[in-house]
């Protein structure tokens, strides 16, 4: 099959990865692929299995950019594109008049979030073969708006590339760890995402300080940036690690490039989330064998299973977080068993090659239709 990847990503995060991991194993499984991308996309370094010549730069400034759906619409033809998959909400409009001016090409939409969609996206929403939702929680949202037909919203859900969070070398945990001076033998907890309020640091950080009130060695590790502007949520954290006094207990780490190992350095993973779509963060723990605590959030509830793969707790329960937390770092045996639980969990339900297998499964059947 001949696919083209459509993202007018600038940033990179879960919807990114998603893209990345599609776009280098379908061209592992043999089929031609290609990724339209904005100039300077963080996407083009992660796509290492295509082609440099199979990567194209377009503007691609928002959904009514008419320059970059033209351009797209010669580059579907001119490379005799069989399916158009976007990504992003913002990307539909430009796939839609893509395919519209190439009707032997089909057009599938993948849904990463439960934010509901304008209006009129009513339109667009009506042409592709397929959406794609990475979470039933992601389908139930889009069903719920009838903008389009809802048999043709499917649920994939986003995969793990579980050879990428096998085992690092416990020397590599132990320099990671000193790296932030945290000593050899302490409890480290830590979360993973974006600093935003969504993420629900702020509750973590209100968890362990009554963490630290039982267990006052525990340390905590938060990973992420804030991209918004002026980086308001990163001083609203500054400000709250400062006001609990958990300054000798906290460390703000910024992004992390090697996941793996900063997931494995952990005791126990928290993700305090409001919302997750799906919560790659989670499974990304759970895959590299690490105890997890999640509030109850859609997405979280579909990757855990309460009490036998990691623990839920209601969302802004910061007391039910605590108590969680505290259990694990009090029981190691129970903290044994959910990260054995957990991987099994994952490798099962949620491993990239599912997903491939689901997604190339969903190609053929449309281009069959």
């Amino acid at each position: 099959m001949r696919i083209l990847q459509l993202s007018s990503a600038q940033a990179f995060g879960g919807g990114e990865r998603h893209l990345a991991d599609l776009a280098n194993g379908m061209t592992r499984r043999g089929h031609e692929v290609f990724a339209a991308l904005r100039p300077g996309s963080s996407l083009a370094s992660e796509l290492n299995s295509l082609p440099s010549t199979n990567i194209v730069t377009m503007r691609l400034r928002n959904a009514i950019d008419a320059v970059s759906a033209r351009k797209l619409a010669r580059f579907v033809k001119d490379n005799k594109i069989e399916i158009l998959h976007a990504h992003l909400a913002r990307d539909y409009p430009l796939a839609a008049y893509a395919v519209r001016a190439n009707h032997s090409c089909k057009l599938v939409l993948t849904r990463h979030v439960l934010f509901p969609l304008n209006r009129l996206h009513s339109l667009t929403l009506s042409r592709p073969a397929r959406v794609i939702a990475v979470s039933g929680a992601v389908k139930r949202a889009l069903a719920a708006q009838q903008l389009m037909p809802e048999d043709r919203i499917i649920v994939i859900h986003n995969g793990i590339d579980t050879a990428r969070f096998g085992r690092t070398s416990k020397a590599d945990q132990l320099a990671f760890r000193r790296q932030w001076k945290i000593p050899d033998d302490a409890v480290v907890v830590g979360t993973v995402g974006e600093l935003t309020a969504l993420k629900g640091h702020g509750d973590f950080l209100d968890s362990a300080g009554s963490i630290l009130r039982s267990f006052p060695d525990t340390h905590f590790l938060i990973a992420g940036l804030d991209a918004s502007p002026g980086m308001p949520n990163l001083a609203a954290l500054k400000k709250q690690i400062n006001k609990l006094r958990l300054d000798e207990s906290v460390r703000l780490i910024g992004w992390v490039e090697d996941l793996p190992c900063l997931y494995q350095s952990l005791d126990i993973f928290v993700s305090a989330s409001h919302s997750e779509s799906f919560g790659l963060a989670i499974a990304e723990a759970m895959s590299s064998s690490t105890a997890v605590v999640s509030t109850s959030t859609e997405g979280a509830a579909e990757i855990i299973e309460n009490g036998v793969s990691g623990k839920l707790v209601g969302i802004g329960d910061v007391d039910a977080l605590a108590i969680a937390v505290g259990e694990l770092i009090e029981d190691e045996s129970q903290r044994a068993r959910l990260k054995t639980e957990g991987q099994k969990r994952i490798e099962s339900e949620f491993s990239l090659e599912k997903m491939m297998s689901a997604t190339e499964r969903l190609y053929r059947e449309v281009l069959m239709a």
